[in-house]
């Protein structure tokens, strides 16, 4: 999988966990299944030096909870996503934002605790498909919460932003 980081004067070692409080999944190492994805995501969020760095290496999968390609793994992600978002609007009144999904998961699910990562999909929005609006392919993130899986992790390639 493809990790998107800043370009710095030195090369990551190991990837970067992401803290940001409206991170798809929370706290993780978040990698792209697709380099096409993680260029895409250097371009548009990693513009602070002008400059992103695409690294890789093998996630093992054998312990993430996969929403992507298992049906009994999505049903209940899909579960545990409605049943916070109903809790939140009952609380608020109003839809849950990712930013209150997160801290509810954070506070009860402890996904860490459960899971050492979380494959997901999201619409591939992207100028490098082939089909005007039709999303064929999947685009496949992923968090990950204990680096113990992550292995060969190693720049790939830098780039310029656009």
């Amino acid at each position: 999988m493809y990790h998107t980081q800043e370009k710095w004067e030195n090369k990551l070692t190991k990837p970067i966990i992401c803290l940001r409080r409206n991170a798809w999944l929370g706290s993780a190492y978040y990698f792209w299944g697709d380099e096409t994805d993680a260029i895409q995501w250097g371009h548009k969020s990693k513009r602070n030096t002008g400059y992103f760095e695409i690294y890789k290496a093998l996630i093992e999968c054998e312990s993430v909870l996969d929403t992507v390609f298992n049906e009994e793994h999505y049903n209940f992600w899909v579960k545990q996503i409605e049943k916070a978002a109903k809790h939140i609007s009952m609380k608020t009144g109003l839809k849950a934002s990712i930013k209150e999904i997160n801290q509810y998961f954070k506070e009860k699910a402890k996904w860490s605790e459960i899971t050492n990562g979380i494959m997901f999909q999201d619409l591939p929005i992207s100028d490098d498909l082939l089909v005007k609006e039709l999303y064929y392919r999947k685009r496949i993130q992923m968090a990950v919460y204990s680096s113990e899986i992550i292995h060969n992790f190693a720049f790939h390639f830098d780039m310029e932003c656009n």
